[in-house]
C-alpha cells in the first residue's frame, strides 16, 4: 500500500511537471511575433528646415523676398532653442537645406555668383539642387563670409546639448549653374574634365545630349508683380545635360526636376542601363562624392540623410560608406527610398544604416487615419519587413509629406495621436517628427513657388505660425501656444521622451495581438500589440475611432505570448497605465482584459505582479 502512494505521488508529480512544461513552452514560430534580431536604434529625430525654424517675420506675402519675409538662422539654434528640443525628448537633429544651393535672392555683394532664375524653384530656391557642395547657403548666416564658423558652432553646440547633427547629402543631381567656388585646392569641380561631345563616358560627372541647347519649359512663369532680372525665359546650357529625375531630354516639362541635372555613376541609363564600373575601375564621379562625404564628416557631422538613394548605384554605398566609417565609426547613413524590393539591398549591400519607411507604415497608417483602410493593416506591413523592420526609419510628417493638421491629410492633429504611438513605440528602430508637427502645424498658405497644398513650403522665404508660438520670440517656452497645441506638445514630448526611457521599447520583442482578438474587438479601428523584455512587459492598445463615444473592450493575451513574456497561465497581474491617465488594473491571464477606450486614445500598460 505504502509502495502504492508513494508511485500515485511521483506519477501526480511527474504530470504536474509535464503539465507546466506544456504550459511554458513557447512558439517561436508564432506568427504574431516579429522574428529579427532586435538591437537599441532607438533614435529620435528631430527634422527642422533651418531656413525657416527661427523666422520670426509673421508677413507671409506670396513669393516674398527675404526682406520682406524674413530668414531664419543657423545662431537661432541658441542654448534656448537646443534645451528646448532636447526637453522634447530628440537624440538628433537634421538640419534641412544647410549646403549652398541655388536661389533668386542676390548675394553678388559677397562674392557669391546670381543664380538664374529661370532654373530656380521659388524666391528662395530648393534645398535639393545644390550649387557648391562645400558650402553653406548663406541665407542661413548673420555674417556671410564667416557661414562655414557659423555652422561649425553651431555643430558644436548641438553637441554640447547631447545632440547629434545630421544633414542632407544630395547625391544623384544638382542644380543647373553648379558651380564650387569653396571647394579645397586639391579637388576638381563636377564636370571640370568632361568630354562633353560625349553622351556617356565612365569619368564624365554629368550626362550630356549632344548637339542640343536646353530649353526652359515655357510653363514655368513667375506673376506679373515680381520682377526678377534674371528671369527672361532662357538659361543658357550646351549641350543640354540630362535631368536629375532621369529625363534626357534638352526640353524636360515643368513635372520634371528641370532645374537639376543628373550625376554620372558610371551607368549608360539610354543603353539598357549598362554598368561600367569595377573595383579596378571606379568612376570619376564616385571619388567626387566622397570627397563631399569626408569634407562634412570632418566637419563632425554625425549623419547623412542622403536624398533619393536608390537613384545613385548599391555598389557606389557599398563602396564609400565603409570608407567614410573608417574616419568616424558611428556616423549614421540614412536612405530616402521608395522601393521595397530595393531594401535588403541597400541595407546588406549598400551598408545603410536606416531606411525610410515611407511606402510601408506611413503609408498604412495615412490611410487608417483617414478611414480609408483597417488597423489590422498596421499587421501586414511589420510582416512585410520582417528582418529589418528596427532599421526602418518611422514618420507621419517630413518636408516632401503634407501636415497632419491640413485639410489634405487629417484636418485635425489628434487624429494622427493613435498612429504616432504605433509609428514610435511598433518597433526598435528610429522615429522621427518634422518641425511644427509637435503643436499641429496646418502648412497653410499660398507661399509662392509652393501652393495650397498642405505642405510647408520648402521653395520660399516664409514662417510657420504654430511654430512661431512655441518659439514665443526666442524663449522656446510655448508661451503663446493656445490650449490645444499645449495638448498636443504635452502629447508629444511624453511619447518622444518614453520611447528612449524604457527598456521594452529600445530592446524589446513585438508580439502582435490583432489575430487574438478577433471576436474580441474592431479590429478595423483598435491596434494592440505587446512589447517585452525580461525585465519589462508593455501592452499597447490605440484607438484610431474618432467617435465621441468610450468603447468598452475585451482584450485577450494568448498563451504563448504569455509564456514568451514569462507569466503564468492563470495568475493575477497589474496593468499599470504608463503614459498619460496613470490608472492600475487587474487582471488573470486565463481572462479577457475588460478595457474602456477613449476617442482617439492611447494606452501603454505595464504589466507587473
Amino acid at each position: 500500500m505504502k509502495n502504492l502512494t508513494i508511485c500515485l505521488m511521483l506519477l501526480v508529480f511527474l504530470l504536474t511537471l509535464a503539465c507546466d512544461d506544456k504550459q511554458m513552452t513557447k512558439d517561436m514560430n508564432d506568427p504574431n511575433l516579429l522574428k529579427e534580431q532586435v538591437s537599441d536604434h532607438k533614435i529620435i529625430i528631430y527634422q527642422v528646415f533651418t531656413r525657416l525654424f527661427g523666422n520670426k517675420n509673421t508677413t507671409n506675402k506670396r513669393y516674398g523676398t527675404i526682406e520682406e519675409n524674413g530668414v531664419g538662422k543657423m545662431n537661432d539654434f541658441d542654448e534656448i532653442a537646443l534645451k528646448a528640443i532636447k526637453k522634447m525628448g530628440f537624440t538628433h537633429i537634421w538640419f534641412t537645406g544647410i549646403i549652398e544651393h541655388a536661389t533668386m535672392n542676390d548675394n553678388t555683394k559677397y562674392g557669391i555668383p546670381l543664380d538664374d532664375a529661370d532654373v530656380v524653384k521659388g524666391m528662395a530656391g530648393s534645398p535639393y539642387a545644390i550649387k557648391d557642395y562645400f558650402d553653406v547657403n548663406p541665407d542661413l548666416a548673420v555674417d556671410v563670409p564667416n557661414r562655414i564658423k557659423e555652422f561649425e558652432a553651431l555643430v558644436a553646440r548641438t553637441h554640447q546639448e547631447g545632440m547629434k547633427v545630421i544633414i542632407d547629402f544630395v547625391p544623384n543631381h544638382v542644380a543647373r549653374n553648379y558651380k564650387s567656388d569653396a571647394k579645397p585646392a586639391h579637388i576638381k569641380d563636377l564636370g571640370e574634365d568632361d568630354d562633353v561631345t560625349k553622351a556617356f563616358d565612365i569619368d564624365n560627372n554629368f550626362y550630356y545630349l549632344p548637339n542640343s541647347k536646353f530649353i526652359v519649359p515655357k510653363e514655368y512663369q513667375l506673376p506679373d508683380f515680381l520682377k526678377v532680372k534674371t528671369k527672361n525665359g532662357v538659361y543658357e546650357e550646351a549641350p543640354a545635360k540630362a535631368t536629375g529625375n532621369d529625363v534626357f531630354s534638352h526640353a524636360p516639362s515643368i513635372n520634371d526636376w528641370f532645374e537639376t541635372i543628373k550625376l554620372n555613376y558610371g551607368i549608360d541609363i539610354q543603353n539598357g542601363r549598362k554598368k561600367y564600373f569595377s573595383p579596378e575601375r571606379i568612376p570619376n564621379t564616385w571619388v567626387k562624392m566622397k570627397e563631399i562625404l569626408l569634407y562634412w564628416t570632418e566637419k563632425k557631422v554625425d549623419g547623412f540623410r542622403c536624398d533619393m538613394a536608390e537613384m545613385v548605384p548599391v555598389e557606389f554605398w557599398n563602396w564609400v560608406i565603409p570608407q567614410i566609417k573608417q574616419v568616424n565609426p558611428n556616423i549614421i547613413f540614412i536612405a530616402e527610398i521608395y522601393n521595397p524590393n530595393e531594401y535588403k539591398n541597400y541595407l546588406d549591400i549598400g551598408k545603410f544604416d536606416y531606411l525610410y519607411d515611407k511606402v510601408g507604415l506611413y503609408d498604412t497608417l495615412k490611410t487608417v487615419i483617414q478611414n480609408r483602410a483597417s488597423a489590422s493593416d498596421i499587421t501586414k506591413n511589420w510582416k512585410q519587413t520582417e528582418g529589418y523592420n528596427n532599421q526602418m526609419l518611422r514618420f507621419l510628417e517630413n518636408h516632401d509629406e503634407q501636415r497632419i493638421a491640413s485639410q489634405d491629410f487629417a484636418g485635425d492633429p489628434r487624429k494622427a495621436f493613435p498612429a504616432m504611438v504605433v509609428s514610435a513605440l511598433l518597433n526598435s528602430g528610429p522615429v522621427m517628427i518634422y518641425f511644427g508637427q509637435e503643436v499641429g502645424e496646418k502648412g497653410g498658405g499660398v507661399e509662392g513657388f509652393g501652393g495650397e497644398d498642405g505642405r510647408t513650403t520648402i521653395f520660399d522665404y516664409w514662417s510657420v505660425p504654430a511654430h512661431q508660438k512655441l518659439m514665443n520670440g526666442g524663449k522656446f517656452d510655448g508661451g503663446a501656444l493656445e490650449e490645444p497645441e499645449k495638448e498636443i506638445l504635452h502629447f508629444y514630448t511624453t511619447l518622444l521622451n518614453f520611447c528612449t526611457q524604457n527598456e521594452a521599447i529600445r530592446l524589446g520583442s513585438l508580439y502582435d495581438l490583432q489575430s487574438a482578438n478577433t471576436n474580441n474587438y474592431n479590429i478595423h479601428k483598435i491596434y494592440a500589440f505587446l512589447r517585452f523584455t525580461e525585465n519589462q512587459k508593455l501592452l499597447v492598445v490605440v484607438n484610431f475611432d474618432a467617435d465621441a463615444q468610450p468603447k468598452d473592450i475585451r482584450l485577450k493575451i494568448p498563451s504563448n505570448a504569455l509564456a514568451l513574456m514569462g507569466l503564468s497561465e492563470g495568475e493575477e497581474y497589474k496593468l499599470k497605465e504608463l503614459f498619460l491617465n496613470g490608472k492600475t488594473l487587474s487582471f488573470k491571464t486565463n481572462e479577457a482584459i475588460q478595457l474602456k477606450l477613449s476617442p482617439l486614445g492611447s494606452y501603454i500598460y505595464s504589466i507587473e505582479k
